[in-house]
């Protein structure tokens, strides 16, 4: 993966002091073809109820573990895809081999030091009595404490699920979730840090995609409806959105993006992903492209997560401005070789196991990982301070973001690469600063068509980009920060109005949408 530069670092970052850890990981699974037997460890609530689970899928049982409240057992895989989305098994493990280090079972994760939310954790403050949304590929019992899942719905086939039902087979959203909401501490982690940044928020899961990763929008904005009608039941504050479409009209003629500022609209903030196809400038994807939501880019820190030196913006994450000149993302966050939960029957780390520790955690890079961290940085605020709109949402953490600079003190990377900075949880609670959020937009009259709005952004006729303003900024970032900077306000949307170079819109206004997820390491 390709850093844009390496010589900066982020202002005013919280550098957690815990180095990611891989420890006594549990190694390998099933093997073997679909005729052929391995040999698993089937854990459980009690020996009975994991014993007649193995025997109900048809394999036998070896070994009665009552210790671990566990059963050995030789099954094919088949039998072992049943069984890990059997209510009565917890965990499969390969019982023939495994590897061995000097500290616990699971990494410590970083980022919630990265972001300020491990500052936030030792005061309290952890997202507690607040609701986050997920809409994604679905939930794993195992990814979280199940206690806390309030609603589980199945857009795709319209049906409410229970908290013991397996419904994400990808992958993709145990992992973002993980981040939100892990309430886990690594076993080598005396100060019992969370390796989630929200571990006490309380879950709902929208599942809208399927097991390949793939979605249509009219699941999607099933999703979202549903979202929107069970908001007040749920307590739903924040909605996070992981993924990413090419955008194929102006943002209020996309229906998922009408479905998304609707959203918007009923009170909820929503956090989107910039999308996985950067670096280049107009690359921001759906949703993240409506004008109203947190659009949240990557930024990496080199697996070197104690120094913030060597931190860099991810070449894959996506660049504003939008078409209709909004600047884009207003974050970034951590989304480089991100380590959060995932089972290994899942079918990413089926098909990427050097990205699995053995155990539960999976690493993984993405514009989807980061805003995963918004979201849950969004909790720990709404925790605090709960009378916030999302507009003020918005606005401080908007506020208490922090640009990367160069050692010399100049900005590293324009506005239309980075936002605002990088998110600083523990900056956002503890700010004051509102009434900067969306301002000159109006969100009731662009719902109702009445009016749509444009941003500040033009393109020069060299190919550069800068902001309608007294100063203006350009691509090359020539642009001086100042704490507490919000966007210059949106405007009418003038009629006519076109990009220099003559942007012509692709053919369609629809088109099915997938998962961004980008697996790789740096």
């Amino acid at each position: 993966m390709r850093a844009l530069t390496k010589s900066l670092f982020w202002t005013g970052a919280l550098v957690s002091t815990i180095a990611i850890a891989i420890a006594i990981a549990i190694a390998g699974g099933p093997a073997g073809t679909s005729e052929e037997t391995s040999a698993l460890i089937v854990q459980g609530r009690d020996v009975a109820s994991v014993a007649a689970a193995v025997r109900e899928v048809g394999a036998e049982v070896t070994h009665e573990l009552g210790i671990i409240k566990a059963v050995a057992a030789r099954v094919t895989p088949e039998q072992a895809e049943l069984l890990a989305r059997h209510e009565a098994v917890t965990e499969l493990y390969a019982n023939d081999r495994v590897a061995v280090a000097s500290e616990g079972s699971d990494p410590a994760t970083a980022y919630p030091g990265q972001i300020g939310a491990r500052a936030l954790h030792e005061e309290g403050i952890t997202g507690w009595g607040v609701t986050v949304a997920v809409l994604d590929t679905g939930f794993d019992k195992r990814v979280g404490d199940k206690d806390r899942l309030l609603a589980h719905y199945d857009a795709i086939a319209d049906l409410e699920l229970s908290a013991n039902t397996v419904s994400d087979l990808h992958g993709h959203g145990s992992h973002v979730g993980s981040i939100i909401f892990n309430d886990d501490t690594a076993d080598s982690d005396t100060s019992g840090a969370y390796n989630g940044v929200a571990p006490e928020a309380e879950m709902v899961a929208v599942k809208a995609f399927s097991a390949d990763g793939s979605g249509s929008y009219a699941d999607v904005i099933r999703g979202l409806d549903w979202v929107v009608n069970n908001s007040a039941q749920y307590g739903i504050r924040v909605l996070n959105l992981s993924f990413s479409a090419e955008p194929r009209s102006h943002y209020w003629e996309d229906p998922l993006a009408q479905a998304v500022m609707a959203t918007w609209q009923a009170g909820l903030v929503v956090v989107a992903s910039a999308g996985n196809t950067g670096p280049d400038a107009m690359t921001i994807g759906v949703p993240g492209n409506v004008p109203y939501v947190l659009t949240v880019g990557a930024m990496s820190d080199s697996a070197t997560p104690e120094d913030a030196t060597d931190d860099f913006l991810a070449s894959f994450s996506a660049a504003g401005p939008t078409f209709e000149g909004f600047v884009k993302p207003e974050l970034v966050a951590p989304g480089g070789h991100i380590s959060a939960m995932m089972e290994r029957h899942a079918l990413l780390a089926v098909e990427h196991p050097e990205y699995h520790n053995g155990g539960r955690y999976f690493t993984m890079s993405g514009t989807s990982q980061s805003a995963a961290m918004v979201s849950g940085a969004a909790a720990l605020l709404l925790q605090a301070d709960p009378s916030l709109s999302p507009d003020d949402v918005k606005c401080r953490l908007m506020a208490s973001a922090n640009p990367a600079v160069t050692p010399e003190g100049a900005v590293a990377y324009s506005v239309f690469q980075q936002g605002a900075g990088k998110v600083d949880a523990y900056g956002a609670v503890n700010g004051t600063i509102s009434g900067c959020g969306n301002l000159g937009l109006d969100i009731d009259a662009d719902v109702a068509g009445n009016e749509h709005f444009g941003g500040r952004a033009h393109q020069a006729a060299d190919g550069s980009f800068f902001i309608d303003g007294p100063d203006g900024y350009s691509w090359d970032g020539l642009y001086s920060f100042s704490s507490g900077y919000v966007w210059p306000d949106g405007y009418v949307w003038p009629d006519g109005y076109v990009w220099p170079d003559g942007y012509v819109w692709p053919d369609g206004l629809v088109v099915p949408m997938s998962v961004s997820t980008w697996v790789s390491q740096e």
